[in-house]
């Protein structure tokens, strides 16, 4: 018979620390063309939800698809504006200018459905 080994106390409360701190990190690219209204829209709605829901937890990376078009393909960009959350996963995508709070909060998983 072989006994398993467990991990010790130490080892375990290090997973959960790191799982913790990996949890608490968010990073959204949001997929724009040029700075039209929509995409202004866009950008300032995601700033303001994630400076009250994910305040010093996020990181925003804004790709304008006229100065990078290559880029859409590597996330399967096909309408703009689109939000992908990239951590913590699984992979999440909304496409629209997140003006409507509720539905982008339970896109994003910060919220549960109603």
């Amino acid at each position: 018979m072989t006994a398993t080994r467990r991990p010790g106390r130490k080892s375990t409360l290090r997973a959960v620390a790191a799982g913790l701190e990996a949890a608490e990190r968010w990073e959204l690219r949001l997929y724009v063309a040029g700075q039209t209204p929509k995409s202004l829209a866009a950008f300032a709605n995601l700033k303001k939800i994630c400076e009250i829901h994910l305040k010093g937890k996020y990181q925003i990376e804004v790709i304008d698809l006229l100065a990078n078009p290559e880029r859409a393909r590597a996330d399967q960009i096909v309408a703009i504006p689109t939000l992908v959350r990239k951590l913590p996963p699984p992979v999440k995508r909304i496409i629209g200018d997140l003006s409507n709070r509720e539905r982008t909060l339970v896109g994003m998983e910060l919220v549960a459905e109603p």
